[in-house]
């Protein structure tokens, strides 16, 4: 099984469309960790993947509401924004356990901030600047997460 997978990406299309292929290697609920500084890419990505599955509308940053849920065919997305999060405890407020479910795909932008009280991410991503272009790796943290890189490379080649 696979437990990285890294490469370029010049523009933002391509932050899009590696969105899209590991949107369309989901088999069953998974979370997955965004990692990156402001601006590095984490919404483009989530638009990719966030459109793939059906969304026909906009995908905007969760900032200032900390979910952006999206109803698609076969699954309920959970996009979060954990930058402005003040204390994890406010999760417990906001019901943060009732989004995970066996029909959730959670992406969560700045999860060091939920420490605590987050499940294990599935699979993290880090959305790097390397000269003009954007690096990102992926990490599988589960058979889960391995099993969606492994995919996502076939895709890929």
């Amino acid at each position: 099984m696979l437990n990285s997978y890294h490469t370029h990406l010049s523009d933002s299309d391509q932050t899009v469309n590696i969105g899209r292929d590991l949107a369309l290697c989901m088999t069953q609920a998974t979370t997955v960790f965004l990692h990156g500084d402001l601006g590095a890419g984490k919404t483009t990505f989530t638009r990719g993947f966030v459109q793939a599955l059906g969304h026909q509308g906009n995908v905007k940053s969760p900032t200032y509401t900390l979910v952006e849920p999206y109803d698609v065919a076969d699954w309920q997305i959970y996009h979060f924004d954990l930058y402005r999060l003040a204390d994890p405890e406010e999760l417990e407020f906001m019901g943060i356990r009732d989004y995970f479910s066996d029909k959730s795909l959670c992406l969560i932008e700045w999860p060091q901030r939920g420490f605590g009280l987050l499940p294990q991410a599935d699979v993290e991503l880090w959305l790097t600047y390397v000269d003009n272009e954007r690096e990102v790796k992926f990490e599988a943290n589960t058979q889960n997460g391995q099993a969606v890189l492994s995919a996502l490379k076939q895709r890929r080649i």
